[in-house]
């Protein structure tokens, strides 16, 4: 069993004094290429992994703004297939974790274990499963476990002490905690459930707690990185990105990470 990518670059980020960023972008949105140089400039401004996700017909936990980068990318054509090509194009060009953000029924379709190989020759990290809890995950535990990648389950507010307890025990790279009940989208403010969702996670033994969902501004890392092992941002990328393309998504994550001016 290889270490975990993904938590590799928290404990990176935790000795140099704060949390990691973790930048996530759909794939595919403007398109292939798009996708991998925009998250290469991430990298470049201070992104500690990047998140992609595979565009889905019904993203159900996805906001206005991700949503129409979804619709886009799968009105141009985007297939399953073509995330692995992002994930090497990326994993050539940066030292990044990449993980692959989806819905369990696109890995369903390609077959678990074929999908979680292709995955790691492309370098991945593991799998971020929004909506597969580990009750019904036997099949991707197996297939991580047998190809080394991390598995990113989520907890919430609404989580128990027991579904949390499961939920971290079946984690590998970190836990990510939903600040909010509801579909994702940059806020004004943070959440003020984020910070007990965490020291549940973390009081449940979970060695990395990150938080997404919501953030869009330095202000807001800093205020979750207080807590935090990483903080997720999403919405105010895509956004940048379909505004302002590839320049704007490296201006965007070096004020997020505080590399701006610096």
């Amino acid at each position: 069993m290889s270490a975990s990518k993904s938590a590799a670059a928290i404990a990176r980020a935790k000795e140099q004094g704060r949390a990691a960023l973790i930048c996530y972008l759909p794939g595919g949105f403007p398109d292939v290429q798009g996708t991998i140089d925009a998250a290469v400039a991430m990298v470049e401004n201070g992104a500690d992994i990047i998140e992609v996700g595979i565009p889905y017909s019904d993203p159900v936990m996805d906001g206005a703004v991700i949503q129409a980068a979804t619709v886009q990318a799968l009105a141009d054509g985007f297939k399953v297939a073509q995330v692995f090509d992002i994930v090497k194009g990326i994993t050539e060009r940066t030292d990044a974790a990449v993980l692959v953000m989806t819905y369990w029924n696109p890995v369903l379709r390609m077959g678990v274990d074929e999908f979680s190989r292709r995955l790691a020759e492309a370098g991945g990290a593991g799998l971020i499963t929004p909506d597969l809890i580990p009750d019904e995950a036997a099949e991707w535990l197996v297939a991580s476990d047998k190809y080394g990648l991390d598995r990113v389950f989520l907890v919430a507010p609404s989580s128990t002490p027991e579904r949390m307890s499961a939920t971290v025990e079946a984690s590998r790279g970190f836990v990510y905690c939903v600040s909010i009940m509801g579909v994702t989208g940059a806020r004004s403010n943070v959440s003020d459930a984020a910070q007990s969702v965490v020291a549940a996670a973390k009081a449940a033994g979970a060695q990395y707690a990150c938080v997404g969902l919501g953030v869009s501004n330095r202000s807001h890392v800093e205020e979750i990185g207080a807590y935090a092992d990483g903080v997720i941002v999403g919405t105010a990328l895509v956004a940048a990105l379909g505004a302002g393309g590839v320049p704007a998504v490296g201006e965007l994550t070096a004020a997020l990470s505080g590399r701006a001016g610096a």
